[in-house]
Parts: C-alpha cells; sequence; structure tokens
C-alpha cells in the first residue's frame, strides 16, 4: 500500500511540476469586497484531489490581500480591503484586465519532501465606488458677445477614478430658473452634428436636449474615448444687457448607483475672439531618461493664433493630466517648454500621457489641445533586490527562519526572490550563497520566467546538528548584468531548532557520599548534577528517585539535591544504594539518564556497649592452673570502627581474674579449691573507643566445681578390730557397721560400700548405702572361726576412687582365748586380699583325707573304676592345696583385690609368687579409669594391665593401726591409671547451666590442664565474638600487665 501511494505522489508531483511551469492561475475578483469572499479554488484548477491530508498549501506571496486553505486549496480575500483605485499597480491603468494582483502558492508534499510552486494572478474589477469632480467648485467660461447661435465652447471636463461603465456618463447643465439642460447618449434619442466638428478631427456625436434656452449643454465623444462637455450658444448674446450668467454644471457616472457632483459655471460675455490657436501637431511623443535632474527640458508645444493682440496671445496649460504628471513636469505657460520639475523614477512610472491646452488671451480666449506621451527610458540605478520569504512550514520572520535540527537534506527552507527593477541587461541578475555553510540555492521552477525577476528555494545541503553549530548567517549574493554593474546582499539567520535527540547525563555515573547517622529530616545528603546537550524544553531536566527509597530520600526535582526524609540509624541499615532519574522535558519523547548513588551511613557513638547477657554464670573445676581461661563474656557495640573498639576491665580487682580485650578471656591467677570458696562474683565493664565514650557493665559469677579429689576415709572399724558372732545368731543380724567420710561434696561423695573379697560363702552382705554388714547365711560348724571380710567404699565421681578396709568376724560362742584370735588377726593383715580367710581350716583337710581313701578302695574294687579313682585324687589333691593351715607363715604375695561375683564361687590362684615387699599398714586410694573411661568396681586388676602409674593418696586408719605400706611392694599392687583431662564431668548439674553460647561456659578438668588443650568439657573454647580480632584456638592467659 505504502508503494502505491507513493507511485501516487511520484506521479502528482510530476503533473504539479509539468502543471507550474506552463500554467498561470487567474481569476477575477471586484474590489471594495467583504472578508473572506471566495475567489477561486487552487487544488481543483491545477487538478489536485483533496482530502488525504498529504498534500497541502501554502501563499507564498500576496498574503497581504489573499489567504488560502491549506488543506482544500480555496483562495479568499483577508481582512484587507482592496481598493482598485489605491493599488500603485492600477494608477495608470485604464483597462480592466490590466488592474491586477499577483500571487504564488506552494504545493506542499508529504512531510515537505517536495513542494511545487505556482504564480496566479487576480485581476481587480472596478465597481462604482469614486465620485466625478471637476478641477474646480466655481468653472469660468468667457463668451464672446455677438456670437452666433450654436457656438460651441469647451467645457473643462470632470474625472472620475473609476472607468468604464462605472466612468462618466453624462453632464447636466442647470439654468438659474432651475430648469436642466442634459445630454446624454443613453437618456437622448438625437443626433446632431455642427458645423464646428471642424475643431474635433472624426465623427462626432452630439446630443442636445429639445428645450429652448440662452444656454445649452452638449456633450461629444472624442476619438480617445472621453466625453468632451460643450456649451452651445442657443440665444443672442448682448454684454450691455448682460455681462454674465451663473449656471450650475453636474456630472453623473454609469454605475447601477450613479453618482454625481456640481460644479458652478461662471459665463462672462466678453468682446468677440473669432480664431483659436493651433498646435502644430496633435501628438507630442518624446524619450526621457530617468534620474533626469530638475529643469531639465523635454521638448516645445508650440501653437499659433491668427488673432493679433491680447486675442492672439497663446497660453500654454495642463489640460487632462494627472496629479502625478503635474508633480513631475512643468510647462512654461508663455513658451511651451516642457521640463522635469522633479526627478523621474521609471520603476514607479514607466510613461507619462497628458493633454497640452493652448489658449489665447481673446475674450472670450480660444483654445486647443495636443497629446504629449513621454517614455521614460531606463538607468541601471537600481541594485537588485532580494526577498527572503518562508516556503512550506518554516517560518520565516524578520530575517530569521527556524529550522529543526532533524530535517532532511535537500529540504527547502525558504524561497528566495531575486529582483530587478531595471530593464533589459540592467535587469538580469544572479545571485549566490557565500560563505561555507549548509544551505545552497536552487531554482524555484523550470521555467525561464522573467529575466529580472527570478525565484529560488534554499535547501539544506548537509545535515544540522543542534550540538555543533546552533545558527547560520546565510548570506546571499546577487549581481546585475548593468553596465558598471551593481550588487546587494540579504541574509538570512537560521536558527537550528533543537530536537531532544541528547538524554541527560550525570557527571559522574556513580555519587558515593559519607552521611553521618543521626541527622535532622530535611537535611541535605548530597546533590547530583546531569546536563543535557540539548536546549530550552529539551534541556530543562526534572530529577526523581527509584520507588525503593521513596519515603526515606527525597530529591528535588529541579536543583538535585537529595534530602533525608527521615533520622538515618546505620545500626539499621549502614548503606542505601539507589538511583536517580533525570529526565528531561523534551516534545513529543522525553529522554532520561541515570545514576547510582550510594549513601554509607557514617557512624556515631550513639549506642552503649552491651554485654550479650546482664548477668555471666560461669563454672569452672577446682585445681584449675593459674592463669587458665574460666569464662568469656561477650560484648558488641553496634557502632562501628574507632566507636566499637573496646576496652575490658575488671572492676574491683583483687588481682584474682585478668581479661583480654581481643577475646574476652577471663582467666584465673590462682588455683581454685572448692572445699575452700566455692563461689566468685566480680563486674566486668567494657569502654568503647569513641567521643566522649560510653560503657556498660556485666556481672560474671563464677561457680567452683568440684572435683573427685578425695578418697573416702573409713573411720571405723579399724582394721585390727573384730566382731563376735554366736553361731546360733539369726540371720539379718547386723555383724558390723563401716562408717566412712569423704570431703569432695556431691555426687563426688556419694558413697558405696561393697564386699570385694573374703566371703567365699556368702555368709555377709552389706548395705551399699549404709555401710551395714548382716548375717544372711545360715552358720555351720564349718563357719566356725575367723573370717575376714574385705570392704570396698567406692565414691561416685569420674574417675571413681574407693579406699579398702577388713572386717574381722569371729564366729564362736565365745571368745576364751582372746590371744589365739589377736594372732589369727595379725597373721590376717599379711594373708593377701585374693586369699581367702573364712571359718575352720582344718574342715578342708578332712576333707582330702576322706577323698584319698575313697580312692584307695574304688581302685581295689574294681579295674574299670581306676580312671575314676585316679581322676577323683587328682581332684582331691588339687583342693587340698588350697586350704588354709592355721599357724603357716605365707611367704608369697601371690594375690591382689579380687572382685566377686556373688553368682561365681571364687577361683584359687594357681601361681603364688613368694612377695619381696612388705605390706602397707593403710588402703590407698586411686584414682583410675581405663583407657575406654570405665568405671573400675574390683580390686583383682592385675598391675601389669594398668596403663600407666596412677596418683595416691595416703587414707589414716585411725589411731593404732598397723603400717601395712610395708608388705606393698614399690611398684603398687593396685591398679594405676592417669586421669586424663578429658574425661566427663561427673553429671549434668555440674555443668554450666545457664543460657549462653557453648564458647560462654568454662569447665575445668583438672590440674593437668595446659594452654591448647581441650579443657572445657564438651564445649568448644572457641566463640564467636564480635571483636575485631578473630579468637584462636590457642588462647593465651599469660599473666598480664596491669595498668
Amino acid at each position: 500500500m505504502r508503494t502505491v501511494w507513493g507511485w501516487c505522489l511520484f506521479l502528482l508531483r510530476a503533473s504539479l511540476t509539468l502543471a507550474a511551469s506552463k500554467q498561470l492561475l487567474k481569476y477575477r475578483l471586484a474590489e471594495e469586497g467583504q472578508p473572506d469572499i471566495r475567489i477561486g479554488n487552487v487544488a481543483s484548477d491545477i487538478g489536485i484531489v483533496t482530502g488525504s491530508g498529504e498534500v497541502t498549501f501554502s501563499l507564498e506571496s500576496g498574503s497581504d490581500y489573499f489567504k488560502i486553505d491549506n488543506m482544500t486549496g480555496e483562495l479568499s480575500t483577508t481582512e484587507r480591503r482592496i481598493d482598485r483605485e489605491k493599488l500603485p499597480q492600477c494608477q495608470m491603468i485604464f483597462d480592466e484586465n490590466e488592474c491586477f494582483i499577483d500571487f504564488e502558492v506552494s504545493v506542499i508534499g508529504p512531510s515537505q519532501s517536495w513542494v511545487e510552486l505556482f504564480e496566479g494572478r487576480v485581476v481587480i474589477l472596478d465597481i462604482n465606488d469614486n465620485t466625478p469632480t471637476f478641477p474646480s467648485p466655481v468653472l469660468t467660461l468667457t463668451v464672446e458677445e455677438n456670437r452666433p447661435v450654436g457656438t460651441l465652447y469647451l467645457l473643462p471636463t470632470a474625472t472620475d477614478r473609476d472607468f468604464g461603465r462605472n466612468g462618466i456618463e453624462r453632464y447636466e447643465l442647470i439654468q438659474d430658473a432651475g430648469e436642466s439642460l442634459f445630454v446624454s447618449g443613453r437618456r437622448s434619442g438625437g443626433r446632431l452634428e455642427t458645423g464646428d466638428s471642424a475643431l474635433y478631427p472624426g465623427k462626432r456625436r452630439m446630443e442636445t436636449d429639445s428645450r429652448s434656452s440662452v444656454f445649452e449643454l452638449q456633450v461629444a465623444d472624442t476619438s480617445d474615448g472621453e466625453k468632451q462637455p460643450q456649451l452651445i450658444v442657443k440665444g443672442a448674446l448682448d454684454r450691455e444687457q448682460r455681462d454674465s450668467y451663473e449656471l450650475t454644471l453636474r456630472v453623473r457616472d454609469g454605475g447601477e448607483q450613479p453618482r454625481s457632483s456640481q460644479s458652478i459655471l461662471r459665463v462672462l460675455i466678453t468682446d468677440v475672439n473669432d480664431n483659436s490657436p493651433r498646435f502644430e501637431k496633435s501628438v507630442y511623443e518624446a524619450d526621457l531618461a530617468e534620474n533626469s535632474i530638475s529643469g531639465t527640458p523635454i521638448l516645445q508645444l508650440k501653437a499659433t493664433d491668427y488673432d493679433v493682440g491680447v486675442n492672439g496671445q497663446i497660453e500654454y496649460v495642463f489640460g487632462a493630466a494627472t496629479e502625478s504628471v503635474r508633480r513631475l513636469l512643468r510647462l512654461d505657460e508663455n513658451s511651451g517648454w516642457l521640463s522635469v520639475l522633479h526627478r523621474i523614477d521609471r520603476e514607479e512610472v514607466n510613461q507619462l500621457r497628458f493633454t497640452v491646452m493652448a489658449r489665447d488671451r481673446g475674450q472670450p480666449p480660444k483654445s486647443d489641445k495636443a497629446t504629449v506621451i513621454l517614455n521614460i527610458k531606463d538607468e541601471n540605478d537600481n541594485v537588485p533586490l532580494i526577498d527572503i520569504r518562508k516556503i512550506g512550514r518554516i517560518p520565516v520572520k524578520d530575517g530569521m527562519a527556524s529550522v529543526a535540527e532533524d530535517v532532511l537534506v535537500d529540504t527547502p527552507i525558504a524561497l528566495v526572490q531575486v529582483s530587478d527593477r531595471d530593464q533589459g541587461e540592467n535587469g538580469v541578475v544572479t545571485c549566490t550563497v557565500v560563505g561555507d555553510v549548509p544551505f545552497q540555492l536552487k531554482p524555484a521552477s523550470d521555467s525561464e520566467g522573467e529575466q529580472n525577476k527570478k525565484k529560488y528555494f534554499l535547501h539544506t545541503s548537509a545535515p544540522l546538528d543542534y550540538e555543533n553549530i546552533k545558527e547560520y548567517n546565510v548570506i546571499i549574493v546577487a549581481v546585475d548584468s548593468g553596465s558598471p554593474s551593481l550588487s546587494s546582499n540579504n541574509s538570512l539567520l537560521v536558527k537550528v531548532v533543537d530536537t531532544n535527540d541528547n538524554p541527560p547525563v550525570f557527571s559522574q555515573p556513580v555519587v558515593e557520599v559519607a552521611f553521618p547517622e543521626n541527622n535532622v529530616p530535611g537535611e541535605r545528603v548530597a546533590t547530583v548534577i546531569a546536563t543535557d546537550a540539548d536546549s530550552g524544553k529539551n534541556a530543562e531536566i526534572a530529577y526523581s528517585l527509584e520507588q525503593s527509597v521513596v519515603g526515606v530520600f527525597s530529591i528535588h526535582p529541579d536543583t538535585g539535591d537529595i534530602i533525608a526524609n527521615i533520622v538515618l540509624d546505620r545500626e539499621q541499615t549502614d548503606r542505601y544504594e539507589f538511583k536517580v532519574v533525570a529526565k528531561d522535558k523534551g516534545l513529543p519523547t522525553t529522554m532520561q539518564g541515570t545514576a547510582t548513588v550510594v549513601v554509607q551511613v557514617a557512624d556515631r557513638n550513639d549506642n552503649d556497649p552491651k554485654f550479650m547477657q546482664d548477668v555471666f554464670n560461669f563454672y569452672v573445676k577446682e585445681n584449675l592452673q593459674p592463669n587458665s581461661p574460666v569464662g568469656m563474656v561477650t560484648v558488641m557495640d553496634a557502632d562501628k570502627g574507632r566507636n566499637a573498639e573496646m576496652s575490658l576491665f575488671i572492676e574491683e580487682d583483687n588481682d584474682i581474674f585478668s581479661i583480654e580485650n581481643n577475646t574476652g578471656t577471663i582467666c584465673s591467677t590462682v588455683s581454685f579449691d572448692m572445699e575452700q570458696q566455692t563461689s566468685y562474683t566480680f563486674k566486668v565493664k567494657a569502654v568503647d573507643g569513641g567521643d566522649p565514650p560510653r560503657s556498660a557493665t556485666a556481672t560474671v559469677s563464677l561457680f567452683v566445681m568440684d572435683e573427685n579429689d578425695n578418697a573416702p576415709i573409713i573411720t571405723s572399724p579399724v582394721n585390727s578390730s573384730y566382731a563376735v558372732v554366736s553361731p546360733s545368731s539369726s540371720i539379718r543380724t547386723v555383724v558390723a557397721t563401716v562408717v566412712a567420710t569423704d570431703t569432695d561434696s556431691g555426687v563426688n561423695a556419694d558413697l558405696n560400700y561393697s564386699i570385694v573379697g573374703g566371703n567365699p560363702f556368702k555368709l555377709f552382705e552389706i548395705n551399699p548405702a549404709s555401710g551395714v554388714v548382716s548375717l544372711v547365711g545360715k552358720l555351720a560348724s564349718k563357719h566356725y572361726g575367723l573370717h575376714r571380710l574385705v570392704v570396698q567404699v567406692n565414691d561416685s565421681g569420674q574417675p571413681s576412687q574407693s579406699t579398702t578396709a577388713l572386717v574381722h568376724v569371729f564366729i564362736n560362742e565365745t571368745v576364751s582365748n582372746a590371744s589365739v584370735v589377736d594372732s589369727q588377726i595379725a597373721r590376717s593383715l599379711h594373708v593377701p586380699l585374693s586369699q581367702d580367710i573364712a571359718g575352720d581350716p582344718s574342715y578342708e583337710m578332712s576333707k582330702q583325707r576322706l577323698s584319698i581313701v575313697i580312692g584307695v578302695v574304688a581302685g581295689i574294687m574294681t579295674v574299670i573304676l581306676i580312671i575314676l579313682v585316679v581322676v577323683m585324687a587328682r581332684y582331691c589333691r588339687a583342693k587340698s592345696k588350697n586350704g588354709y593351715e592355721a599357724g603357716k607363715k605365707d611367704h608369697e604375695d601371690f594375690f591382689t583385690p579380687q572382685q566377686h561375683d556373688k553368682s561365681k564361687k571364687p577361683k584359687k590362684d594357681k601361681k603364688n609368687k613368694k612377695s619381696k615387699q612388705p605390706l602397707y599398714s593403710s588402703i590407698v586410694t586411686v584414682e583410675a579409669s581405663k583407657p575406654n573411661g570405665q568405671r573400675y568396681d574390683s580390686v583383682n586388676e592385675k598391675l601389669s594391665d594398668s596403663p600407666s602409674m596412677g596418683r595416691y593418696r595416703t587414707v589414716n586408719g585411725g589411731p593404732g593401726s598397723p603400717d601395712l605400706a610395708r608388705h606393698y611392694k614399690s611398684s603398687s599392687p593396685l591398679p594405676t591409671v592417669q586421669l586424663h583431662p578429658q574425661s566427663p564431668t561427673a553429671g549434668k548439674k555440674h555443668q554450666a547451666v545457664q543460657d549462653l553460647p557453648p564458647a560462654n561456659t568454662f569447665v575445668g578438668a583438672g590440674d593437668n590442664i595446659s594452654i591448647g588443650s581441650d579443657h572445657c568439657s564438651e564445649y568448644s573454647c572457641q566463640t564467636n565474638n564480635k571483636y575485631s580480632k578473630q579468637v584462636t584456638a590457642h588462647s593465651s592467659c599469660e599473666p598480664q600487665l596491669r595498668s
């Protein structure tokens, strides 16, 4: 569709170009018309179908009187009245087709892609708008007396600025009495020719009124088409009777509504003058150079009069002559010389045509007239005129054109008309554009036209850019072909109109600004500035912010000042990043640019240091080595930088604790003993580095946790004592009570009693909680004698510690020989604890002998039973070796404390080795733990099973207790293990219970703690603190210098 329409436009333009070169639009219009009178339709006259809006019309000249509809091409009149008689070009025009007004119409294609110029002419038709007038309100005519009837006298003619039908139609003569004597070709039907027709060469028409009078008016049509009023003598004139007549001469035009005027005709009766002057020729023609100086003679008119005296004296006067003739020329009334009175410009008047009358001085005077034609010759006295006018939609006013910078190359922007008022070669003009400007002239049409009048389009020859050059002074020079040639120039100031083709650009794409917190709302944060290379509205910039920060910040739309609408708090938001949009106000579309603004909220010391808790509770085991960490406080400051650099102090310092600034680790300078002091309370103060500084305090409570570092102490019974039990005693008879204490506390002081040896017959039982030893088995004869019970007291600590006591029970009715019992007890103290001392030893020996007898008898009885006898003999022999023989000294240390299972009988030690070491007089408490953390519940562990030496504490057996230490080997018969710092605490109630991060809980693990080891129970010693330095796993609690 676009292609079809484009071809249509191309064909239309081609046809218009052809029409413009050949066709002159002509219209007719009556003068003095009302505004908006339709003259014609240019579009239809040149063959254009309007209505699509693609082709428009523009009136390029003649706009003073005409206007055109740019869409329909309708040509009509403007508000300015057209007076044909005042138009300069119609002053000397008497042909109704020669008075016209030229105009020019441009046909403009889409987007002014092409322009065609058409010339037109509106012929101004005359209307009856002027009244005919006489040269003077009083006309004087001298008439000789005794003139015969029918004598003719020429009367002054009236002038009418109208012509044709609207010109002078008739004259009327009104007598004194009021009757009208008039002559009119249209109103009188008779024709008359007189004998005086010789005065007017050619055929004359005379029309008279039928009424008689002294004078009668007659109008004659002259050869040049004028009407000449004539006064005819109709009666006898006698100056002595009447020397004057006063008549009224009226003139009327021929318009539809005729106009008329009148003058007084005063007729003076004089003596007779019967000869009229005669010119040598009826027409005088001469050439006059324009610009001739005043007084330059032109020609001499000559007339002769055969009369003598005053009747033969001739004077020359202008006849039918316009005001311009009388103004420009001087006629000598005596000599008839015609000369220049004022400078004549051919460009204003190229020909003067008038009549001159020769009049004698007779009474009445006689006259003759001749026509004078003066042709004004051209001289090269006019420089070329350069007229620069608008074309199309681009306005040109006061020598300035406004052209958008985005116009296409070769776009016409103005119409340049070059003319020269001179003629011939003096009027042939060439013109050109001077200077280095992107404009050139091209002919407006292909037709030759007039040589002294040419039209050009001023085209763009290169792209325009407002940002580079905002205006051009286009100088056009025109030179004519005269000798010498004349030149002129005119300039057009082309202002390049900016189009919105440049977006606003910020001076910095990213603007970073530090702005302190706690500001006053409305305070300016920063100012952003954007520039736009365009101008006017296209360069007016409005600033705005993206919606994400609206409410927090605002921006002045004109100045770019960014305002903080709220109080900023760095601790809530320390950085704002948003975009500023700069949008211009260009039309029809706007352009915009953006910049990123980063507001770093600067810190102020407006926050106190804040401990994670007001009260810190730490639990630490006793026996912790000095300079060990006992806790860690966490303090934060919402500020940053120096305002968050904190110094930690311990208030009410008693040189027991110190604190590290970097980690908040609290260290002890002493080793704790729960048995001496169970808790410590002090305050920690944090001071930041702000100006002025801010501070905060927290209370630290340190609770010393008990460590199982004390073995139970048995206060009763002593190892050398014994209890006597009657064989008839009933079951549940209390035999003895073991009483023990533990200086530890808590679970470490919870004691458990058990019998670990010396109870092979299961006769006795001990209450694990109270230590009461009761009889639980029925006594028999074999049970008589001394029983040594090995009682072990264990605490509940981890690892558990224990103490072993010997409870001697003598079963008999009475103690008849106390010394024997004492000797047995003394021997018991030297017998290894793995060997049971229980009842009468002879009972086992008799059992052995019986077995031997049975074996012999059985061997004799049958061979088949030999094997059985041998087996039984061996069985009996094996048992006989474990028997207890009273009074027999045992030199071998072949046992260690042995754990007895209630479901199993104790096994006999097959390998008894002699002891080379004395036994101890007291029981040794062992802090022991197996490598897998299991508890040692028995005392029969081999020394060789212990991985390393343990730590021993001697338990006093009370006054008079024998010293058993002499009987033990130096390597210790009891199992010893190393106490590991990683050993878990006794129970949950000894662990840190406050609701703190794991790093704030410290549990001492013993006196073997060292820096860098994992001595913080199951919690980690590393912390996530708020300090600038990262706390490593190897924090130091070395003694610190105090200021």
